[in-house]
């Protein structure tokens, strides 16, 4: 008894080091995998309300929860450090001072790129946007080829891709998340009968809406608006808007107008352009008046 007592006594130190780093192995796993992986995922969950795979869902609440996991190795690391400094004696305060001239500088050379990791994380966390969405960030549109803790890649129309810090981003307008919107002006002339044209406009929507090729993409099979929207200097627009799937809107707008230009032709209405008379150096003739 008296040598374990001794034992003990002499490395009590040392059991207080492997006590301390005991208890924070014990409450890394259990916030990483009951706190930190159950909030996210509920939070993650309860933001993803489109219907998405459970794969992509599965994979951001993965992304997210070894994020946090990072940060709470860090955060028990410098716990552990300062306890064990206590146990053997060493001044905590002279530490702290010295850590927190090192982080002031960090944080000085670094502000940018944490800046980009806290949005980043909550773009992420809160599913503003993903990959394969079509947004626009302050002039820039385009498709999301990419999204990483600190930036977003996107392709536009041209085909030049855009790498954007997290940090840079403030509005982001998504126009393919959940549903999406077509939204159309067409013209016809003054002379035409606008009732009827609005009816045939309906029409053309309804069957473009129960066409097997498309009818999957449509969500409104009648068109939620439909109104006289401008009477314009050459014609008179009436505006048709219908809910579509998400990225699909571009598709049925193009086919809508293939259509209805061929139907407007049967049934000839005049979709109007502007008009311009040209003279060839031809003088006008003017009557001149009959000598009395």
């Amino acid at each position: 008894m008296n040598t374990i007592s001794q034992f003990i006594g002499d490395n009590r130190w040392h059991v207080q080091v492997w006590i301390v780093l005991a208890a924070c192995l014990v409450a890394y796993f259990l916030l990483r995998y009951v706190v930190i992986k159950l909030l996210i995922s509920n939070f993650v969950r309860r933001q993803m309300k489109r219907k998405t795979a459970a794969v992509v869902v599965d994979k951001k609440i993965n992304t997210l929860v070894q994020i946090s996991s990072y940060l709470l190795v860090l955060i028990l690391i410098l716990v552990a450090v300062f306890i064990i400094f206590g146990i053997y004696g060493i001044s905590i305060t002279a530490s702290v001072a010295g850590l927190g001239v090192i982080g002031l500088a960090i944080g000085f050379g670094a502000q940018s790129l944490l800046q980009d990791w806290v949005k980043g994380f909550f773009i992420l966390a809160e599913n503003q946007y993903d990959v394969g969405d079509v947004i626009k960030v302050g002039d820039i549109m385009g498709v999301v080829e990419d999204i990483s803790l600190r930036k977003t890649v996107l392709r536009d129309l041209d085909g030049a891709k855009h790498i954007i810090p997290h940090g840079q981003i403030g509005v982001v307008s998504n126009y393919t998340q959940e549903w999406a919107r077509a939204h159309l002006n067409i013209s016809v002339a003054y002379k035409e009968d606008l009732d009827r044209v609005m009816d045939i406009m309906k029409n053309t929507w309804e069957e473009l809406a129960q066409d097997p090729e498309w009818a999957a993409y449509i969500i409104s099979k009648s068109p939620s608006v439909l109104r006289v929207n401008e009477f314009a200097d050459s014609g008179i627009y009436i505006k048709i808007v219908g809910d579509t799937q998400p990225i699909q809107q571009w598709s049925i707008m193009g086919e809508y107008r293939r259509r209805i230009k061929r139907v407007f032709d049967k049934e000839k209405i005049e979709m109007p352009w502007p008009h311009t008379m040209l003279y060839f150096g031809e003088s006008l003739k003017i009557d001149k008046p009959a000598e009395k």
